[in-house]
């Protein structure tokens, strides 16, 4: 009888070929429809990438929305994938092209169903300046609606003051 150390074992087998095939959905977003050939660049890279890690492409999926929008088409149809089992890895080329805030919370989700997710690039582009700026626009907005009503001079009077303030940082006054 021999005995191998559990720690060997697992060197030797990391080195093994898995023969699991591995099943993928590919996630794109943008937050506006004049960034619609970004989005095609995040689809055909991600195709790509998969096809090169050897993985089987269930569906790509893409949402033309503001990453705070919890309600996107392709984000409720992906949590559908996860929750039936139907997907092994998701793929997307920022975090925050899944959701702007709370990734952590996403991640862990889908690891309860067995789903990884796997971020190409580590650093969102500079360019995404513009969408966070949008993003913080949407959320002041948000709140104050919620503070002094939907159609209130208030509120209309708030987020132009942001925006104001949003401008006068960016020209750096």
């Amino acid at each position: 009888m021999f005995r191998v150390p559990e720690s060997e074992v697992r060197r030797v087998a990391e080195g093994l070929p898995i023969s699991k095939e591995v099943r993928a959905v590919i996630y794109a977003r943008v937050s506006s429809s004049d960034q619609k050939s970004d989005l095609e660049r995040q689809v055909e890279y991600l195709t790509r990438y998969c096809s090169f890690k050897g993985y089987r492409v269930v569906d790509v999926l893409s949402d033309v929305a503001s990453g705070l929008k919890t309600d996107r088409k392709g984000l409720l149809k992906l949590f559908n994938y996860v929750i039936n089992r139907q997907v092994d890895v998701v793929v997307v080329t920022y975090r925050d092209r899944l959701t702007r805030f709370g990734f952590e919370y996403l991640e862990h989700f889908f690891k309860q169903f067995g789903v990884r997710i796997e971020v190409v690039f580590g650093e969102e582009p500079k360019d995404a300046y513009q969408e966070l700026v949008g993003d913080l626009i949407e959320i002041v907005t948000s709140f104050a609606g919620r503070l002094y009503g939907l159609g209130s001079r208030k509120k209309k009077k708030l987020v132009e003051g942001f925006k104001k303030l949003l401008e006068e940082v960016e020209k750096g006054e």
